[in-house]
């Protein structure tokens, strides 16, 4: 189920000059942010618990989720490269896997790894905030990797997509309208958050068993989907 001819080629694709940039510059923010917030109101875990769950994993996670997914295919199917990989006999599942785990491992590195960071420097793990919110933002980068590598072989307008679901759905409706609460993949990750934090230290809005239960639904059907997806573009090729 993985191929690592195939997961080279995406790690360059990923991390070529402009997404690279954008990459590191959110994770970069944050921890400037943090140094800063430190730096003039000293540690504080209401401060903390604003900023890692605020930006950081209500803005920055599904971002960088955005710019991982949709790049780990979308740019191959636009410009029709994706034709040469799918000429080789490499099964379809095995390249949406290998794809997913590339943006998962990309995603997961710049958001949970600076999420941990910032939280040191914002309260030193007080209340185990930071260890709490790296460790949503990681299980939040599955998701997230999941349906943005989805949006990317549906349509060629995936980074637009992506946009609107991680700033319009995610970031107002997620967290503003309480139905819509219990369909984002922020809180399912703030639930995971919510178990490891010390009590009352983070909220969730979804209980734990369930959010489990909806990021691994999301998750496998966003990938299946996906597969499905790339072995009809298989037969239009073809065709």
């Amino acid at each position: 189920m993985f191929n690592p001819t195939v997961a080279r080629l995406t790690y360059r694709a990923l991390l070529g000059r402009r997404r690279a940039m954008i990459l590191f510059a959110l994770p970069a923010l944050l921890v400037v942010i943090a140094a800063a917030v430190r730096y003039l109101a000293g540690a504080d875990d209401t401060t903390a618990n604003g900023i890692l769950g605020g930006f950081a994993l209500g803005t920055m996670v599904p971002l960088i989720g955005v710019i991982a997914g949709t790049g780990a295919i979308g740019p191959e199917i636009d410009d029709g490269s994706v034709v040469y990989l799918l000429a080789k006999p490499v099964p379809r599942p095995t390249i949406i896997f290998t794809k997913l785990l590339v943006a998962i491992g990309v995603t997961v590195v710049f958001s949970a790894v600076p999420v941990l960071i910032a939280g040191f420097v914002l309260n030193g793990n007080s209340q185990q905030i930071a260890v709490a919110y790296a460790l949503a933002a990681a299980i939040a980068s599955i998701a997230y990797s999941a349906l943005f590598l989805f949006f990317g072989t549906v349509t060629r307008h995936a980074v637009v997509f992506g946009l609107v679901y991680a700033l319009v759905w995610e970031a107002l409706f997620g967290n503003l309208v309480p139905g819509a609460k219990t369909l984002s993949v922020q809180q399912w990750a703030l639930a995971v958050g919510q178990k490891i934090g010390a009590e009352g230290a983070i909220t969730s809005e979804v209980q734990l068993p369930v959010a489990l239960c909806l990021l691994a639904a999301v998750t496998a059907a966003a990938t299946w989907y996906a597969g499905r997806r790339l072995k009809s573009l298989t037969l239009a090729g073809e065709e």
